[in-house]
């Protein structure tokens, strides 16, 4: 299983934002045709797609979505549905690794706006039962996860606005990083004191600038067998871990709710999987639905230690170089921008995250490439949610 690692030849997404008046069928094809475009290859050749989206069949009364992608691509194969770019990736990763297929189009879109009076009912119905029929906000749950995180480290005082400001310098670090990409939803700089304001304004832990916005997009990447990857790409980037955990879908019933443990059962299997240590990789798309979720990942993945993610941010951002360095290593986290800024399309937020670890590992990141000693990095991780945790699912990415 560990030497047929399937590996992503190609790449393609649009700009994330409101696209009112493009059908998800113009997103999609867009994603996908750039996608073909660079790895090289046509439709014809595909043996099978995987597609994802949450809301298609509210928003756009669209049923059976494979049957629309079959229309689209005017292809017959076998075309499978999930709600996340990331699991139709791990699932064309399963699919590619038995040697059922050879050539794999994953790809995901959403169309939140078309639905903008009523998204934040059904982004409720993501989080749990309880808290929807409560009455609850989509941010209810992060508002209830930053308490009990407090609470459990003991964290006042003068700690405790620290902790505040690195929350803050999470959303600043993740617009800063957007001016560069093309793609980006938000392309501008915002200051902590602004996001600082918001949270004032709103009488909150978390305020306006805390979280992701609603967005519109598509992304899709081609994924291949190793023997068609080496004849078909120079820079073949592999999948070499792909996994998943779930939790209780009911927020307030799990045993810890300071973290993820969805995420850290994920990480592990990913990284035993893929032969690397968690200091090995240089390079992270995290799930920043909010900016307390950046800093949550950051101690469920294993690059802080659990209580002190806040305090590595901290350090990191009072004279930001680009990367936080944790125990005196660097790692380089959503150089895009994060959901934050480069937008939050739920079925095509995954495939935007590994677009930009392709691109790093590749080296064709272009203003926003990053380097390590001089290179590219050499390995990249990608970590998506679906709903407040209860899906995790982690990719571990690589070159040569």
């Amino acid at each position: 299983m560990k030497r047929r690692r399937p590996a992503i030849i190609g790449v393609g997404r649009t700009k994330f934002g409101e696209h009112y008046e493009r059908g998800p069928e113009k997103l999609v094809e867009e994603a996908g045709l750039q996608a073909l475009d660079s790895a090289g290859v046509k439709r014809k050749d595909l043996d099978a797609c995987y597609f994802s989206d949450y809301f298609l069949q509210i928003t756009n009364k669209i049923g059976i979505e494979e049957g629309f992608q079959s229309e689209l691509l005017e292809l017959h194969v076998p075309m499978e549905k999930m709600r996340s770019f990331s699991s139709a990736l791990l699932n064309a990763c399963h699919a590619v690794q038995s040697g059922k297929y050879n050539l794999v189009l994953v790809g995901g879109v959403e169309k939140m706006t078309d639905r903008w009076d009523k998204i934040r009912d059904d982004l409720m119905l993501l989080e749990d039962p309880w808290s929807y029929y409560a009455g609850c906000t989509p941010e209810a749950n992060h508002e209830l996860l930053l308490r009990g995180y407090i609470k459990k480290y003991g964290i006042s005082g003068e700690q405790l606005e620290k902790f505040n400001m690195a929350l803050a310098q999470i959303s600043v670090k993740n617009h800063h990083h957007a001016i560069e990409n093309e793609y980006a939803q938000y392309q501008k700089d915002i200051s902590v004191d602004k996001v600082l304001k918001e949270r004032s304004k709103a009488c909150k832990s978390l305020g306006l600038y805390d979280f992701a916005p609603i967005s519109d997009g598509a992304s899709a990447l081609i994924l291949a067998s190793p023997e068609i990857a080496k004849n078909c790409s120079d820079t073949p980037i592999r999948v070499l871990g792909s996994s998943s955990a779930t939790d209780y879908v009911t927020f307030p019933s799990r045993e810890d709710r300071t973290g993820f443990v969805a995420s850290t059962i994920a990480m592990k299997s990913a990284l035993k999987m893929a032969d690397v240590e968690v200091g090995d990789i240089q390079i992270a798309e995290l799930y920043d639905q909010s900016t307390l979720l950046e800093m949550i990942s950051l101690e469920d993945l294993g690059f802080s230690k659990k209580g002190k993610a806040w305090l590595d941010i901290y350090n990191s951002c009072k004279e930001y170089q680009g990367f936080y360095e944790i125990d005196g290593k660097k790692l380089f986290v959503n150089r895009n921008g994060g959901l934050k800024a480069d937008g939050n399309p739920l079925g095509a937020t995954g495939g935007a995250q590994i677009f930009e670890v392709v691109k790093q590992l590749r080296g064709e990141a272009g203003k926003r490439q990053v380097e390590v000693d001089g290179d590219p990095p050499r390995f990249g991780c990608v970590s998506e949610l679906e709903g407040f945790g209860t899906k995790a699912y982690v990719h571990i990415l690589g070159r040569n």
